[in-house]
């Protein structure tokens, strides 16, 4: 497996929520094959495993944020547990389960009606105080057509001085993170791509990109080292975590919706891909989250991962294009 057709054959032999992927990006197969393989996310593979452990009022594990069965011990000894609602759905939305179908929007009904925030009883769909967390809420709402208008509202106020986020902004931070201002950019971007964005929140979504942009993704401001060697090292799912590979997806999908050129200052992060590249045409994943899970996706790390080679190459695929 050293040229790219047939690392394309190995990704195509896996799970529907890759196979229609690699269809759309990769191999440019006419829409309605890859919207039919698509359609399997709902009742085959990953994504029909995962929609069985839904809860009858539309949660996962009983809760929005946590499970209900959360012990804080468990966070400290196993690590973070991502079974819960909105980690569910984000996988669900990363899988590509269609918007369109009618589990989707029972689900975003069921959710709206039952779900209420660990931090401070909020509906689900009005998002909470943390701008990681509302970011993705914003995500996953506006990909499964929920109305997220109200958190996009809190997200453009919320943005500090230096054209970013911070989850810790109401903790005293002024300073914005790599992490934080990702999670909201693409909450921001599917926003757009659902309902048009509004003027405030597009200037808001080029202010986090530029954010990134002049740290070449990676680098701090002052010194120009690396703000953490993690964010070189590739990781799935990355939950709310940073990677370079993530925030180059981000902004392959934010210039294929405002149709921008690729920006010059993304080529020092293309070139890391390009090196991360093994000798039979795939990506490693490099390291992966602990904590509980419903079942694993990737085949452990180390290994080739279908899901960060798709990112990578239809990242460059893009870039080269």
């Amino acid at each position: 497996m050293t040229d790219s057709g047939s690392v394309i054959d190995w990704l195509l032999d896996s799970d529907p929520s890759i196979r229609w992927q690699v269809m759309r990006d990769l191999i440019d197969a006419p829409e309605p094959e890859w919207a039919a393989e698509r359609a399997k996310v709902e009742t085959e593979g990953w994504g029909a495993r995962l929609l069985s452990y839904q809860d009858e009022d539309g949660q996962w594990a009983g809760g929005s944020f946590v499970p209900a069965d959360f012990d804080p011990c468990e966070w400290q000894e196993r690590g973070q547990p991502w079974t819960a609602t909105t980690f569910s759905l984000s996988q669900l939305r990363e899988f590509g389960l269609d918007p369109a179908s009618d589990r989707a929007k029972r689900t975003v009904e069921l959710i709206g009606a039952n779900s209420r925030w660990d931090e401070g009883g909020q509906p689900y769909w009005e998002g909470e105080v943390e701008e990681c967390i509302n970011g993705r809420t914003v995500a996953d709402g506006a990909y499964f057509g929920a109305d997220v208008s109200s958190i996009v509202d809190r997200l453009v106020g919320a943005r500090l001085a230096d054209g970013g986020w911070n989850c810790e902004r109401l903790k005293g931070s002024v300073r914005s993170s790599f992490a934080s201002t990702i999670n909201v950019l693409e909450g921001l971007v599917e926003y757009e791509k659902a309902a048009g964005g509004t003027p405030e929140s597009q200037k808001a979504r080029r202010s986090g990109e530029e954010y990134l942009l002049v740290r070449n993704l990676f680098r701090r401001l002052g010194t120009g080292e690396p703000a953490d060697e993690r964010f070189l090292r590739f990781l799935h799912p990355n939950r709310w975590r940073y990677d370079v590979l993530r925030a180059l997806d981000y902004f392959r999908f934010s210039a294929m919706l405002t149709g921008a050129d690729p920006d010059p200052r993304l080529g020092e992060a293309i070139g890391h891909v390009r090196s991360r590249r093994l000798e039979n045409g795939t990506w490693p994943l490099d390291w992966s989250l602990t904590g509980r899970v419903w079942f694993e996706v990737d085949d452990g790390q180390g290994q080739p991962s279908r899901w960060v080679t798709l990112r990578a190459m239809r990242v460059l695929r893009w870039w080269e294009s």
